[in-house]
This record gives C-alpha cells, sequence and structure tokens, in this order.
C-alpha cells in the first residue's frame, strides 16, 4: 500500500483506541494508568491524542458529493463507514485547527484521490493495499496556520493495480487543536529579538556585534526523548513506544534517523521498549543503546506494538557514516546480548578502555526511586569480571545513599581515568579499578540535581593549558525534600537558580562547591558545549519537577509549569559575577520533560522534544515535534574550512589537517576535539571538549592526538579548528585504533548464563 506521507515521510498513524478520562491519583511507571484498562486489546490503528477532536464520517460537518453508501460495523469509529466508486465523487470537511487527519479502509480494490487543502492540491493518495486493513490513516498534514481549513479529498479513475475498482471511505477525520508542529513546506521560522527580559539587570549582553539565531525547522517524526550526533549529516532520536506520526513495518516508530542537511526521516526497528534508556558510543564506533521499560499494557498507550521488554536490552547501532543511512538500523538480541540486571533511568557512558560503563537506575516502575525498585549497582558491557564480579553487577554504596531523587546520576569520565558521579545532593569520585569511592562535599542549599530533582552538568574545557585538570558544572535542580509524596508537590514549587562549579583536586575539593546565580531558576535544563569553550542552556521549567501524571497542579499532564524560553550563554573562562550573557532571543515552544539539545557538526545547538505526558498528545504542553537551530554569531562569520584530514587520530600521534583559515592571519588557533554527547534526560553524558595542541605549517595544522584514553576515551570524536573564537564546521575522527572494546568471554558467558532475559 502506498501510504499517506506526513512529516517528509510515509508515516500510517497506528494506534489504539483511546480511553478518556482524567489522570488520577494512582500512578503507573511514571504516570497514570486508568483503571481496568491492563489487558491487553485487539490491535487498532485509529487514536485520538488527548486535545484532538475526532469527527464520524455520519458528522453534519462532513458533505458528500456523488455517489456514496453507509455501512456499519462495530470496527468503525462510532460504527459507520462511506464508501464511494464514483470516480468524480468527493468529500468536504471544514475544520478549525491545525492539523487534519483521514482514517479510513484499504484493500486491493481501493484507489488513488486527489486531497486538496483551502483549494490547491497537496497530495495524491494511493489507499491500495494487498492485504485488507481496517481504520488506517490514509493522510495527515500537520502544523496548519491556526484557523479556518477547508479539506476536499476526489476520487479518481486512476488505477495503479489491476485489482483496484477506485474504491474511497471515510471512517473519521481528526483535527488537531494545538500547533504541534510546522508543515514540512513552511519556511524557517527566524524569531525577531524579544522584549528585554527582566533578568537582564543581573547579565551583561552576549559580547559579539552579530546575533544569534533561532529557527524553526523540520520535524523529527518520534518524541526526541534521546539524542546523538552520529555522523556528519545525521542523528539518531530514540523515544518510548507510543503512536508517533513516523511508521516502520505497519506500527508507529520509537527511534528514527534525522538528516540535518535535509530535514528528512528514515525510522529505525527497534524491538523493545526503550523509554528513558540511556546511551554511548564505544571505542569501535558502535553506539549502545541500554535498558527501558516493560511493555506497557493499559489502553491509552502501546498493548499492541509488537514490543519487547526493554529493561535489560542493550540495542547496537552499527556506525553508519554515509550520507545515505538506507541499510542502517538497531540490532537487537537478547539471548546473546543483554545486561546482567534490570534498568530503567540509567546513565551510560564510556571509559578509557572504550568500553561502557552502566550506572544505577531502576529496576521496574514507580514514581521516584525507592530501596525496594533501586539497583544501586554499576555493569559494564563488555562484561569485566572485576572485584570478583565474574561479570555481574558491583554493589554502589554510593548509590543507595543517594536515594530518593537519584535516577539518571550524572557521570563523566575524568582525567586520571577515574568517574565523576552525581545523585540527589551528593557526589563522589568513583575508581572502577578498585572499586572505592571518594566522597565529595554535599551540594550546597539543599539542591537535588538527579530525577525528578532534574538538574544538568557538564565537564568544563581541558587543554595542556590548564593541565587536563577536571572541573565540573551543575546547574538548575530543585530543593524539594525527595522524601515528599507527589500529592503534596506541585508543578507551581519554584526551581532551583543556582549554579555550582568545584575543581576536582585535592585543594578544589578542599575549597568546595562554587556557588553562581543563573537568571532564571530552571528544572530539567539542557547545557550545550560549544568548540569556542563557552556554553549555553537552553530548555526547562521555572516551576515544578519532571515527570508527568503525579503532582497536584498539572499542566495537561505535566508536572512542571513555566517554561524557561530564552537561551542563556555562559563563560566559563569569565570571572564570576560576569559569566552569564543574554542571546537576545526567545522560543515560542516550551521544552519541558523529554526535551533535549545538542550540539551539530555544523556548529548550531539543534533543540527538539518535549512530551510530559503518557503518549501522543494535543493537550496543552503536549507532544512536541518541532526542531529548533539556535545558531551562535559564527554561523554568519566568514569560519575556517577543514579542507582535509585523517580519519583517524592516535593518542599522541602527530596529524596534519589542511585548513583554509577565514581571516588573512590568524592570531589565535584552538583545535577542538569534542563529544557532542548522549542527551537525555537533561544528562549529556559523555559531552567532551578537550582542546588538542596544534602548531600552524603553511595550510597546514599539525595536531597532537590526546596523551592518554582518560583525557578522551577512545571512540569518535568532531574535529572543529577554531580561529580567532570562530570555529569550522565539525569533522567525525576516530580517536585511538578503533578496535572493538576488549571482550571477557568467561565474564560474558556467566552473566548469559546466570541470567534471564525478562
Amino acid at each position: 500500500m502506498a501510504l499517506s506521507r506526513c512529516f517528509v515521510y510515509a508515516i500510517s498513524f497506528l494506534s489504539l483506541a483511546f480511553l478518556t478520562g482524567t489522570l488520577a491519583a494512582n500512578s503507573a511507571w511514571n504516570g497514570h494508568t486508568t483503571p481496568g484498562s491492563t489487558d491487553i486489546t485487539a490491535f487498532r490503528p485509529f487514536y485520538i491524542p488527548p486535545g484532538s477532536k475526532a469527527y464520524d464520517s455520519s458528522s453534519p460537518l462532513v458533505l458528500y458529493r456523488g455517489h456514496w453508501t453507509e455501512s456499519y460495523h462495530s470496527d468503525y469509529y462510532r460504527g459507520s463507514i462511506r464508501t464511494t466508486k464514483d470516480q468524480d465523487a468527493e468529500v468536504t470537511f471544514p475544520f478549525t485547527g491545525t492539523g487534519i487527519e483521514w482514517f479510513g479502509n484499504t484493500d486491493m480494490h481501493h484507489g488513488v484521490h486527489n486531497v486538496y487543502l483551502d483549494g490547491i492540491i497537496v497530495q495524491q493518495v494511493d489507499s491500495w493495499s494487498d492485504v485488507p486493513r481496517k481504520g488506517q490513516r490514509i493522510f495527515c498534514l500537520f502544523g496548519l496556520k491556526p484557523g479556518k481549513h477547508i479539506l476536499k479529498i476526489k476520487n479518481t479513475a486512476e488505477e495503479l493495480h489491476p485489482s483496484s475498482r477506485s474504491v474511497m471511505d471515510i471512517d473519521a477525520f481528526i483535527v488537531t487543536q494545538q500547533s504541534l508542529s510546522p508543515s514540512s513546506a513552511t519556511p524557517p521560522v527566524q524569531h525577531s529579538l524579544p522584549a528585554p527580559s527582566p533578568f537582564l539587570t543581573l547579565i551583561e549582553a552576549a559580547p559579539n556585534t552579530r546575533p544569534w539565531k533561532l529557527i524553526q525547522e523540520g520535524l523529527t517524526g518520534v518524541n526526541a526523548m534521546q539524542l546523538a550526533i552520529i555522523s556528519n549529516t545525521h542523528a539518531l532520536i530514540i523515544d518510548k513506544v507510543e503512536h508517533n506520526p513516523l511508521d516502520v513495518d505497519g506500527h508507529p516508530a520509537w527511534g528514527a534517523l534525522y538528516n540535518l542537511d535535509t530535514h528528512t526521516l528514515k525510522p529505525l526497528r527497534l524491538q523493545s521498549n526503550s523509554f528513558c534508556a540511556g546511551g554511548t558510543f564505544l571505542s569501535n564506533g558502535q553506539m549502545i543503546n541500554v535498558g527501558g521499560n516493560p511493555v506497557v499494557v493499559d489502553r491509552t498507550s502501546a498493548a499492541d506494538f509488537g514490543d519487547t521488554n526493554g529493561l535489560q536490552a542493550i540495542r547496537i547501532f552499527n556506525p553508519c557514516d554515509d550520507a545515505s543511512v538506507d541499510e542502517c538500523d538497531i540490532y537487537e538480541n537478547h539471548s546473546q546480548i543483554r545486561m546482567a540486571s534490570p534498568r530503567w533511568y540509567n546513565t551510560v557512558i564510556r571509559i578509557s578502555d572504550g568500553s561502557a560503563m552502566i550506572i544505577g537506575g531502576s529496576k521496574k516502575g514507580g514514581w521516584i526511586n525507592n530501596a525496594t525498585v533501586n539497583n544501586p549497582t554499576f555493569e559494564f558491557w563488555p562484561p569485566k569480571s572485576i572485584h570478583g564480579s565474574k561479570g555481574m553487577p558491583i554493589s554502589s554504596k554510593f548509590l543507595v545513599d543517594t536515594l530518593n531523587s537519584n535516577l539518571f546520576p550524572i557521570a563523566f569520565l575524568l582525567p586520571d581515568g577515574k568517574v565523576f558521579v552525581a545523585a540527589n545532593r551528593d557526589a563522589m569520585i568513583y575508581d572502577w579499578k578498585t572499586n572505592t569511592e571518594r566522597r565529595l562535599p554535599q551540594i550546597p542549599n539543599g539542591v537535588r540535581v538527579t530525577y525528578p530533582m532534574t538538574g544538568t552538568c557538564l565537564l568544563l574545557p581541558l587543554s595542556s593549558e590548564n593541565r587536563y585538570v577536571p572541573e565540573v558544572l551543575l546547574c538548575g535542580g530543585s530543593a524539594l525534600d525527595d522524601q515528599k509524596a507527589a500529592y503534596d508537590i506541585s508543578s507551581q514549587d519554584p526551581a532551583s537558580s543556582l549554579c555550582f562549579r568545584m575543581v576536582l583536586t585535592d585543594e578544589g575539593i578542599g575549597k568546595g562547591w562554587q556557588g553562581e546565580t543563573m537568571p532564571q531558576a530552571r528544572i530539567m535544563a539542557d547545557a550545550v558545549l560549544l568548540p569556542t569553550g563557552q556554553l549555553v542552556i537552553v530548555n526547562g521549567a521555572g516551576s515544578g519537577i519532571a515527570g508527568y501524571g503525579n503532582t497536584k497542579n498539572q499542566v495537561g499532564a505535566s508536572n512542571a509549569d513555566n517554561p524557561v524560553l530564552e537561551p542563556i550563554l555562559y563563560d566559563p573562562t569569565a570571572e564570576s559575577g560576569k559569566r552569564f550573557s543574554s542571546i537576545g532571543v526567545t522560543s515560542g515552544i516550551a521544552r519541558l520533560y523529554h526535551s533535549v539539545a545538542t550540539l551539530t557538526p555544523s556548529g548550531s545547538v539543534m533543540i527538539a522534544g518535549s512530551n510530559p505526558n503518557l503518549d501522543r498528545s494535543d493537550v496543552k504542553y503536549g507532544t512536541e515535534y518541532r526542531a529548533e537551530w539556535l545558531n551562535p554569531p559564527y554561523m554568519d562569520m566568514t569560519r575556517p574550512t577543514i579542507d582535509e584530514m585523517p580519519e583517524q587520530i592516535l593518542y599522541g600521534q602527530k596529524i596534519r589537517v589542511c585548513v583554509t583559515f577565514g581571516g588573512t592571519e590568524p592570531t589565535s588557533i584552538k583545535v577542538a576535539l569534542m563529544d557532542y554527547g548522549y542527551v537525555t534526560h537533561a544528562v549529556h553524558a559523555n559531552s567532551r571538549l578537550v582542546y588538542l595542541d596544534a602548531t600552524i605549517d603553511g595550510k597546514y595544522l599539525i595536531v597532537t592526538g590526546p596523551p592518554t584514553p582518560e583525557v578522551y576515551p577512545p571512540g569518535p570524536g568532531w574535529l572543529h579548528v577554531v580561529e580567532n573564537d570562530i570555529p569550522s564546521k565539525g569533522l567525525k575522527i576516530m580517536v585511538g585504533d578503533g578496535k572493538d572494546p576488549d571482550v571477557d568471554r568467561e565474564a560474558l558467558e556467566y552473566v548469559l548464563g546466570h541470567t534471564k532475559a525478562v
């Protein structure tokens, strides 16, 4: 069957019937389960998102011309469907909204139909299918200008298949009320400067003469819960199992590859539920996606999508560096590739031997972590037989002591090979080789920084100039008591406006956390490193906590409110009190729970996602598919260009990088080696900026690789040449020999032999 095209890609909106009802106090896995809805029912593609409105084929607003017949069956929406074979028959439907979906049947007798919107033909749809299917989404169009529109569908005599009999039918129309997404045909929207912020008395304007720009362009197809740049041209987006517009194999997709140049999509075939998983690159360039959620079996969600339990899943995405991604997909084999224990909300980082360290999480559902479901352990992929573990999880007292608000722990590999970990109000340095903890001073002012009191954190840039001394920056979160019941927490409880820095040396630890104040309080913010060494803070809310369906005073289903729409710039090298600056743009899109942001190879910051809802929703703070691009001033300047460079750099190795400089005499040259990170839930795992030593030799730069795998762990990175604070586009480079991380066969076999996939 030739499916309708939405979001610039073939989409069939397959879903379950939506059971209406308000959110109640009983919580499911971070959300509401409607009482009596836990039994799997027959799969129904038809789905009405909360906040959208459905119109039956017999609605008086639906106007028919030509000969139509009406049939009745319980499988049809409200029991009826209209069908025609007349080649000139047509249906007209006036509606008010920003999106429209047409549902009907498909089989071998259906044919080709022309679809018009406001008098203009927008698509020719072929509803033929070799398999009879009811309740299929035949056509959809989103991002319309808010207001009144007229949809007209005209049958044709065109028959693309021998068995076609030019049948067309109407089961229902669904109208999107909210502005969920712009049409793919809509030109990018450049936001103008906003009115002066009330906080500008606290901060300075960004030190440049060219403006920042915030451009809205592209649609992600699946909600961008998880985001990682995987090549020079593509980003990997992973969501939970839900009724996303993008489809694959006859059901909604929950993973996609996003083309950064053309804004087109390729759906991915995930097998298991990746809800709130983590991820990382390995030393061989593979990316793994780790953990997830069981199959959700309530009728407002994904009971029959065919997914499997994702709690122990390790999903493998092989290197996919070509612009064509037709053959790229995710591989799962839970009988041979899995974690030793179930994990949801786990953090995953790459360590100095190129393997993955998997940290914490929860073993099963609940609104917030607790001793019953806590998984206070580390494990590795591939498994390691260290500390007598035989590859099984290694206990962590820190992850016991940091209950309850300790999901998605913050973690970074340090230049000495140890790991910085922060959770709740606490932090430590963990030596995974000796299994020892060094506790750090508690985060001041009662601020908690991990889910659901979600803050954000970055490891500040490393270089030989600062002797690769690590310093971390924590921002936002909440000072709410994590022992409170959800019904005692409000979406209006203020978030934290505090940031804290600590140099992770004996002297720096002795001085403790150094505090400063952001212009606005934020929970669920994203902090993104730029090649210049500055960082931008975007997204988040001014009040409430992360999640949905739990607190009092929910907005829609969101536990948070008062979205923070102004990105801010932070310069870690400026003196205290002068580090924050306004960049003069404001978004019109709330980015709350399940939103993300990352640097891209172009130097632009991609901002996407937001879905504080159980499933795709059209209520306030509904499911967000629009992508935005925050362009620093250097995007419009004459920039250096990397003309040629090797695809690999070894530790301490000198390579020649051919560069066309933007200026006649560059006065300052830096070479930034960056890991853009695996981004989800405000955790930017592996985010890293290392300035490599470099000298100029004519049009070449002689660049020296990182000194050790601890400074930059083996695996992919992106190289930017920064000339006078203006960076080039980034090019992907393999750091290290590109080999697989060591595999301890005995440990792997022990794990597989002594565990069972859930």
